[in-house]
């Protein structure tokens, strides 16, 4: 048997000629079809001899790496952890589980509570606040992350959409209607809206003296001015817009009693967008009122006693949450939170160390002549 070989056809993957039979043609020569083969066409990509570019990693390029990362690292960190340790915030917990707290006689108050119950607590601030405070209100143990939670909303009802008004989603069930009228606004975020109320005073004497809350500019400007709108039709009247509708279950009253003002009532009620803005985490805060500064030459909030009067509405002791309120500043880099600049600093020094290191092996034992002496 004879073997016809031509290394160009090999090497093309498209041999022309074939295996010779005694008394016969070829197989797979002219007289048959071609030879089928699974060798890939002998191109730079697929034979893979295409340029590539691989780093060699030396003494000379790790160690300065390493010494860049950590002198670069570490001062940042630095700066990020003393600019958020000169934040100022104070926090008062009032959920009023402990019993000497002024809030422990609402601790098992219920939605439909009527009147509200109120406590006031008392604190004293030792450090002013020089800039604007933005005061919070926190939540522990509500897991606003629930995928049937996050869910639970009709988004073209909040952006104003007169058909879905009255004709809310189903992924609002069970918080769709309510004695056969269509829930406006719908679903379970909403129908949980936070609803404390608190008010700050101060005390100067025995005297005291209201701090102004701003309610307004809490939102983001999109969901103020995008997200969310109120039906279409006579803007001045919204007890008509939402004609047919029905407040939520756990809400004392209407959407289009939220404010009396009538750009920050209804679905653009800003505590209400703030509150449907959902929290990724179980433990959490939320905007709930500005105190701006006043003039450069007095803080905002002075050193001195304070009071906080709460009217409690909302219930947490079912579901062993807590409530808080926090009163803080911000800086250019938002709020309060040292994590990031211990981050920094922990990563900048592990990369300084691991240099250091790694520059005492080589100096130590990079010169030695590895090979072996092979005796003659």
């Amino acid at each position: 048997m004879a073997v016809n070989y031509s290394a160009k056809e090999e090497a093309d993957g498209h041999p022309s000629g074939g295996v010779g039979v005694p008394g016969g043609g070829a197989v797979g020569g002219g007289g048959g079809g071609a030879v089928k083969t699974r060798k890939p066409d002998n191109t730079a990509f697929k034979q893979q001899r295409l340029p590539a570019w691989q780093p060699i990693l030396t003494a000379g390029t790790v160690l300065p790496a390493f010494f860049i990362i950590g002198l670069i690292f570490i001062p940042i960190g630095i700066g990020i952890f003393v600019t958020s340790n000169n934040i100022r915030e104070y926090e008062i917990d009032y959920t009023g589980t402990e019993p000497s707290s002024p809030c422990n006689k609402c601790l098992n108050v219920s939605w439909d509570s009527t009147p509200p119950c109120t406590c006031t607590i008392n604190f004293t601030l030792e450090h002013a606040f020089e800039s604007n405070v933005f005061m919070y209100y926190g939540l522990s143990n509500f897991y606003q992350n629930h995928r049937r939670y996050v869910k639970s909303r009709d988004d073209s009802q909040l952006n104003g959409d007169n058909s879905s008004l009255l004709n809310p989603s189903k992924e609002c069930e069970p918080y769709r209607t309510n004695e056969d009228k269509p829930i406006a606004p719908c679903g379970a975020i909403a129908n949980s809206m936070f609803n404390d109320t608190l008010e700050l005073y101060r005390i100067d004497n025995d005297t005291r003296t209201p701090i102004t809350l701003i309610k307004k500019g809490i939102a983001w400007w999109t969901d103020k001015n995008v997200k969310f709108r109120n039906p279409t039709g006579d803007g001045n009247n919204l007890t008509a817009l939402f004609q047919g509708t029905t407040k939520p279950v756990n809400w004392p009253k209407p959407v289009y009693m939220l404010d009396s003002e009538p750009d920050n009532n209804g679905f653009i009620n800003e505590d209400f967008i703030v509150w449907m803005r959902t929290a990724a985490l179980p433990t959490f805060r939320k905007l709930y009122r500005l105190i701006e500064r006043k003039n450069n030459f007095q803080p905002t909030l002075q050193a001195g006693k304070y009071s906080l009067d709460i009217a409690y509405n909302y219930p947490v002791h079912s579901f062993d949450g807590r409530k808080r309120m926090i009163l803080s500043t911000i800086s250019w880099m938002g709020g309060k939170n040292p994590f990031l600049g211990i981050a920094y600093i922990t990563v900048g020094s592990i990369c300084f160390f691991l240099g250091v290191v790694l520059l005492f092996i080589h100096h130590k034992y990079g010169n030695r002549n590895t090979s072996a002496d092979i005796p003659n």
